[in-house]
Parts: structure tokens; C-alpha cells; sequence
């Protein structure tokens, strides 16, 4: 069994001391303490619950999106709403009164509103959709408070906060789950489907990223700009890795019999946001003359335990279509997306790529084939409807939730991890070890317990 990594080793091993103090955000000054001396206590599968109670915060966008889909669901009621923008909170209690459903309570009142919110008897479950720097300590609020949290991507921006969520899920025994809703797309779990069954054979190579043209989005003067933006202006890695990657994680059995084991990056010159900028308010604008520390595109490199290599890029300075890449190699054939197509050896013609449809009647998810058409209108091609179905459902069901604090961190940390090695100009950063072993146990997830 390969040494596995506690905090200090993987500073120890990860890179130099001189990349180490030119992390910035990546490490704050904690990073080098160890995690808990005593093995991991195994968080508990959720006693069912007839009815489960759900606090939001942050109604935002995304949000709100959160809160359509939790009234169109079975089982489940939004019982508390906190946002510090009282508008936002009052739009998303008539959206449920207007689904017939009782008015949830609202928290309003400042920055720390949410703490009131995390202590109502009438909650089980804390969604978090805030900007990325607020996942963390809301996360920890809510499972102290006795509360499961269901927190967006990414769930923590520092190692340090990787290793707390985790530490903190393991003391209270409360979950704390990654809301990557493209795990539940329709042609990731039908090619999940297809490796489960060995149709790709033994898996060797993955690519996957991030690739969507957010200018404007990051110069806009309200939403998710004024937050956003500055991650670009003040990080230097791959700070938004996980809807490609989640995918790719489950694909690869990521701690469930395989594990993230070393990672190089790299960042490209820095120049499309200026560049648009110049475009759209001239050259003179102040926004043209922002000096940018994170690359136009990085490239992440991953080699697992196994032997696998994932190649993670993040893309979202530059003028282009949207992808996540989502490719997928092993010893009998290939998928790759955007377009979904598919060559399997001896079935497929020989060198020429099928779409992936042709192979969907015989592989499509189970969970496509039982709610693919109530998805429609759920976001995002209906990914988001069944991912809130399943959280919803395990804990009505009493079942370990598809994605737990393990995959949170250690998909969360891939930003940090790439930081510290584009810092160390793309040295091998080794990839700690959140789950302390059980990454050789645990069995791969599938979903199909329906």
C-alpha cells in the first residue's frame, strides 16, 4: 500500500519552501499542522427522515435555481431563506408560496445572519450558494449546529479548509456534500454506465476542464462579477476544477479504490481579459490596465495510484465555445464530449467515431431511464433536478449520500494543489490523502440504488 499523507508530509514532499511562501491564498500559515492523530471516525449513513427540512443561504442566481428545484420535489420543505439582500430572500419566499408551499423564514439582518439560520430546529439540511470564500465557514457552522450542508463548488479554496471540512464532518457526523451537478448530466452517467459494464476496458487516460468564455460575467457590476473577478486578479492555477473533474473522478474510482497521487501545472501568459476590456470601455478604462496573476489557461496534470493521468484545464479569459472536454481512454475504446462521440475497438468502424446516442438505448443511466423527463426544465439539461432528487432521496431513503466531504476536498484542492506548483514553476505537488487509507476500501459508487 503506498505512504499515505498527512498535512505536514505533504508539505514536506509537495515543493519547495521557497514555492511554499509564494502560495499567498493557496496555504494559509495552519497548513503545516497535522489533521487528527486518531483514524478517521466513519461519518454515519443519515437515519431516514420522513421529510426533510432545508435552509438556504444565498439567493442569489444560483440559488434561486436551488430553490425551484427544491419546490418541485417530493418530501422536502424550504423552511429558512438568508440572504443579506432582503430582496432576493423575499423573491424566493413568493416562489414558494406560489408552489403552494408554506413561506420559509427569513434571516436578513448582516453578514452573520446565516449563523441564526444554521441554529433553527425546523432545518436538517443547509444548502450554501455564497461566494467561494464564505463555503467553508458556513459548512462548519452548520454540521456544529447539527446540520448536513450541501455546499457549491468549490467547497474550500486552501488546504487548510479541505482539511477542516473533513475534520469537521468526522467529529459532528454530519455530511457535508459537493453540489457538482455534473455528475448527474446524461451523457456522464450513461459513459458511467458504459465503464461499470467494461465496455471502455482498463481506463488510462482522462481530460476534462472548465472551458467557458466568463468575460463578461467577471466585469459585471453585480451577480457573481464583483466576487469573482478577483480570484483571477489574485490566485495563479486551476481555481475552478471541479465540474470537469467530478465526472472524471467517478469515472476513475477517486476514493473508492483509487486516489489522486501527484500533480503539475502550468499557466499561460495573462492578456484576454485586458484585451476585452479594451474592447468593450476602451483603453484608457481602468479595467483595461488590471494586472492579472492567474494565467489565461492553466493545465493541471493528475497521475492517480493506479496509473491513470487526468488532465484538468481551466479556460475562462479567453473568447470560445463552451466544453468541459470530458474524454474518458482505456484499453478497448475512447469517449470524449463536446461533441459526445465514442470508438470502441471491434464494435465501432474502424478508426471513425459513432455519437454517443447510438449506444444510448442500450447504455443510458438507470437514473436517466426513471427521470430523465421529469429533469426537463430542472437546469442545466435537467443535471441539476436530479442531483437535488438524490440528495433529497438518500436522506429520505437513509442512504450514504453519491458524493461525501472526501471527494469535496480532494476535488476542491486540485485549485490550491495547482497553485503550489505553478509557484514552484510546475514542480510535482503530492496530492494529500483526505480519506487516511480508505481510499483502498471503499467501494466505487455507481448510483443505481433507486
Amino acid at each position: 500500500m503506498a505512504k499515505d499523507f498527512d498535512r505536514r508530509d505533504f508539505l514536506k514532499k509537495g515543493a519547495t519552501a521557497a514555492a511554499a511562501l509564494a502560495l499567498g491564498a493557496a496555504v494559509s500559515s495552519k497548513a503545516n499542522a497535522a489533521p487528527l492523530s486518531a483514524p478517521p471516525s466513519p461519518i454515519p449513513v443519515p437515519p431516514k427522515m420522513d421529510h426533510v427540512r432545508i435552509g438556504i443561504i444565498g439567493v442569489g442566481g444560483r440559488g434561486t435555481g436551488h430553490v425551484r428545484n427544491m419546490l418541485r420535489l417530493p418530501g422536502c420543505t424550504l423552511t429558512a431563506v438568508c440572504d443579506i439582500v432582503q430582496s432576493k430572500v423575499e423573491n424566493a419566499r413568493k416562489l414558494a408560496v406560489e408552489a403552494g408551499r408554506p413561506k420559509p423564514k427569513s434571516f436578513t439582518d448582516g453578514p452573520e445572519a446565516y449563523k441564526q439560520l444554521c441554529q433553527q430546529e425546523d432545518v436538517d439540511v443547509v444548502y450554501i450558494a455564497t461566494p467561494w470564500k464564505l463555503h467553508v465557514p458556513m459548512a462548519v457552522e452548520a454540521m456544529k449546529a447539527g446540520k448536513h450542508a450541501y455546499v457549491e463548488v468549490p467547497v474550500a479554496i486552501t488546504l487548510d479548509e479541505c482539511w477542516e471540512i473533513v475534520e469537521t464532518s468526522e467529529k459532528t457526523g454530519k455530511h457535508c456534500v459537493i453540489m457538482e451537478n455534473c455528475c448527474y448530466g446524461e451523457p456522464e452517467l450513461t459513459v458511467l454506465n458504459m465503464i461499470r459494464q467494461g465496455l471502455l476496458g482498463t481506463l488510462a487516460n482522462a481530460e476534462c476542464g472548465y472551458l467557458h468564455d466568463l468575460r463578461a460575467l467577471k466585469f459585471a457590476k453585480d451577480g457573481e462579477g464583483p466576487w469573482r473577478l478577483p480570484h483571477t486578479i489574485n490566485r495563479n492555477g486551476n481555481i475552478y476544477p471541479t465540474h470537469g473533474l467530478g465526472p472524471i473522478s467517478e469515472y476513475t474510482n477517486i476514493n473508492h479504490g483509487d486516489q489522486f497521487d501527484y500533480l503539475i501545472s502550468m499557466s499561460s501568459r495573462t492578456g484576454g481579459l485586458n484585451q476585452y476590456a479594451i474592447n468593450e470601455f476602451g483603453a484608457d478604462d481602468p479595467r483595461a490596465k488590471i494586472q492579472y496573476k492567474c494565467g489565461d489557461v492553466n493545465s493541471s496534470l493528475i497521475r492517480t495510484k493506479s496509473g491513470i493521468t487526468i488532465l484538468v484545464v481551466h479556460d475562462c479569459n479567453l473568447p470560445r465555445p463552451y466544453s468541459r472536454k470530458n474524454l474518458i481512454q482505456g484499453t478497448k475504446g475512447i469517449f470524449q464530449g463536446y461533441p459526445d462521440q465514442i470508438y470502441i475497438e471491434h464494435r465501432s468502424e474502424p478508426h471513425t467515431w459513432q455519437p454517443l446516442s447510438e449506444y444510448m438505448a442500450e447504455f443510458q443511466h438507470p437514473l436517466w431511464k426513471k427521470l430523465g423527463e421529469k429533469a426537463i426544465g430542472g437546469g442545466h439539461g435537467g443535471m441539476d433536478f436530479l442531483m437535488h432528487y438524490r440528495f433529497i432521496d438518500s436522506l429520505r431513503s437513509g442512504r450514504y449520500p453519491d458524493m461525501d466531504v472526501y471527494d469535496a476536498a480532494a476535488w476542491s484542492a486540485v485549485s490550491p494543489l495547482s497553485e503550489m506548483s505553478v509557484a514552484g514553476r510546475g514542480k510535482p505537488v503530492d496530492c494529500p490523502d483526505f480519506t487516511r487509507g480508505k481510499w483502498n476500501t471503499n467501494k466505487p459508487i455507481f448510483i443505481t440504488d433507486m
